[in-house]
């Protein structure tokens, strides 16, 4: 059994642990990450606790963001197979083809957000 020693500091009248975060590589978290952060922190505090405790909260959003970037490109390019939009339509009439992307790539954002970022997913 292994046995942990921590130190404690003196602050007025508390002791508080002396905690180190391990030198490891810290990750840009980006939108989503941000994102399921302020959700972790409103809804799911144990989550929220046990990641950071384990020194594991920023490689979780980190790896979650870049999950939820997947997903939202391969719903888009679903999406866009499905409803036609395609590159005969950007030569065709741009506008419209920039209108109907930037629909599918708000509800695919909007789905994948839902399902990834605001639930207990883990």
């Amino acid at each position: 059994r292994k046995v942990m020693s921590i130190s404690y500091t003196r602050v007025g009248n508390y002791l508080l642990p002396n905690l180190k975060l391990k030198e490891g590589k810290q990750y840009n978290i980006g939108k989503y990450g941000l994102l399921k952060l302020r959700y972790l922190k409103e809804y799911n505090r144990g989550l929220y606790t046990e990641l950071l405790m384990k020194d594991q909260l920023n490689t979780y959003l980190y790896e979650l963001g870049n999950l939820v970037k997947e997903k939202v490109s391969e719903l888009i390019i679903s999406l866009a197979e499905k409803e036609n939009v395609n590159e005969k339509l950007k030569n065709d009439n741009q506008m419209l083809w920039i209108g109907l992307m930037n629909n599918i790539k708000n509800r695919a954002e909007e789905i994948i957000i839902r399902e990834y970022i605001y639930t207990n997913f883990k």
